[in-house]
């Protein structure tokens, strides 16, 4: 039998075990308590703009943006404008001598370089050379009015893009392509007017009215084609060939078995 020092001994040694295992339950709990996130400092990086656009923007319009020999003045250019060509991968170009030595050349739409965080400090930071221009369009296509859009499209637009908004060519340029321009993106190239295309403002075109275009060039990325096959949305050239080839099949055959019998 255990004598008396053993009685007394395993009780302390199982309240040391005991004290220890609260000890480290508790050390536990400290430790893998939930913290609250709104007490957290970020380390998300800033973006050095200053950096980025000396970088790849400002060897042509130079480090204030005043225009160089190379490239014309930012400022005044307005927000928009900015945004226009940077979202859409126009700027900044690819190789700049491509440019210079072709005057009529159109930057193509890439995709663009800048992530979406990039591209808003940039417009802030060329809007920072001097006030003026257009600012971005905040548009609403809840509000818009679809048969009004299509209706201002072809009267104003359709004429260079051609009525399904394929482009089309011009003289030296080409319009381009309106089907991977985003609802911001088209409402910015109304105002704005890039390259050879008019800037229609409020007078011209009211907030409104906008919103209608903008809702119809989306409408035409997936159109209701209810007179059958689209044919790639050529128009009549494309339909009109394709009967007369039909056409000239049938009667050809036609003919052999008339002749035949």
């Amino acid at each position: 039998m255990p004598g008396p020092g053993c009685r007394t001994t395993a009780p302390r040694g199982q309240a040391f075990l005991g004290a220890g295992a609260l000890v480290a339950v508790a050390a536990a709990s400290f430790v893998l308590r939930p913290v609250d996130a709104t007490a957290r400092p970020s380390h998300r990086p800033a973006v050095d703009v200053r950096a980025a656009y000396l970088a790849e923007c400002g060897v042509c319009p130079g480090a204030g943006g005043r225009g160089t020999t190379r490239g014309p003045t930012l400022v005044g250019v307005g927000r928009a404008s900015v945004d226009y060509w940077i979202s859409t991968g126009r700027m900044p170009l690819g190789d700049p001598r491509l440019y210079a030595l072709n005057a009529r050349k159109t930057p193509a739409r890439h995709p663009p370089r800048y992530s979406r965080p990039v591209i808003d400090a940039l417009v802030d930071y060329v809007a920072s050379f001097g006030a003026g221009g257009a600012d971005i369009p905040r548009v609403d296509l809840r509000a818009a009015n679809l048969a009004e859009g299509g209706e201002l499209f072809r009267a104003q637009c359709a004429a260079c893009h051609a009525w399904a908004g394929d482009g089309g060519a011009l003289l030296h340029r080409e319009a381009p392509s309106l089907h991977r321009a985003t609802a911001t993106q088209i409402a910015e190239a109304v105002r704005v007017g890039p390259g050879l295309m008019p800037a229609f403002g409020t007078a011209a075109v009211s907030d409104r009215q906008l919103d209608s275009v903008t809702a119809y060039v989306r409408y035409l990325d997936h159109p209701k084609d209810r007179g059958g096959n689209p044919l790639w949305h050529l128009g009549p050239v494309a339909e009109g060939a394709i009967a007369w080839i039909f056409g000239t099949g049938i009667l050809v055959l036609a003919t052999r078995w008339i002749g035949e019998t």
